[in-house]
């Protein structure tokens, strides 16, 4: 049997997702350069002070974190994009065995009571097959110990991509656009929203918005990635 593997592997490779290099059997997704040269977000860079900014003023956010930094042309960004635009939700596994391990010793989200995804609209669900984000909170509730529960917040519109525009456009566009269908169910709760990138904010800041109107609910962040600013 393992010689069978050894032969399908010889023809059928697995290659790294950033620079295409073979990667050796154990290796997933990156090879042993792309995966030591991830930009990975220490807790003690002042980037996750600012990645509060979006918020002040508008909702109380207890926590953020985020795992990498999202560059244009970086790794980050090649495996983000792999992740949702090339059917390989199982790399969100991936990502959260290595973040989920950093939060679990850190203990910032040790009182969070349950995971809960950006959703995406049905329609968008549809196309692509997936939400990106599933596997990733799956996986962080396993290691973290706490519930994933993905059906609470939801899209209500299609927006079109974000990734273009402006800080301004993007919070007009995207407001109004998430709702719950149960607005107690998170009552008296400690809420970690999850998201693959933040670039300005403004997708988080409607969820935000949405859960709001529930009592006493407490509301962290934790993202994938994150742009990092010039």
């Amino acid at each position: 049997m393992h010689y069978l593997k050894d032969i399908f592997y010889l023809f059928y490779p697995k290659l790294c997702v950033n620079c295409s290099d073979m990667l050796l059997k154990k290796q997933l997704y990156l090879c042993v350069f792309c995966h030591h040269n991830l930009p990975l977000i220490e807790d003690n860079l002042p980037i996750n002070s600012s990645l509060l900014l979006p918020f002040y003023g508008k909702y109380q956010v207890e926590n953020v974190r985020s795992f990498m930094y999202y560059q244009k042309l970086g790794i980050g960004q090649k495996i983000i994009q792999e992740l949702k635009y090339k059917n390989q939700p199982a790399i969100g596994v991936f990502i959260a065995n290595w973040f989920g391990e950093h939060l679990k010793k850190t203990a910032i989200f040790k009182d969070v009571d349950c995971i809960i995804p950006v959703p995406i609209h049905p329609s968008k669900l549809k196309k692509r097959g997936y939400n990106q984000l599933t596997m990733f909170g799956q996986r962080l509730g396993l290691i973290l110990n706490i519930v994933y529960q993905p059906d609470i917040l939801i899209k209500v519109s299609s927006a079109k991509t974000q990734t273009t525009k402006r800080r301004f456009e993007r919070f007009l566009d995207i407001e109004n656009t998430f709702k719950l269908t149960d607005t107690t169910f998170f009552e008296d709760k400690h809420i970690l929203l999850i998201d693959d990138v933040m670039t300005t904010g403004a997708t988080l800041v409607a969820c935000c918005q949405a859960l709001s109107v529930t009592k006493n609910i407490r509301i962290s962040i934790a993202t994938m990635a994150s742009v990092q600013k010039d």
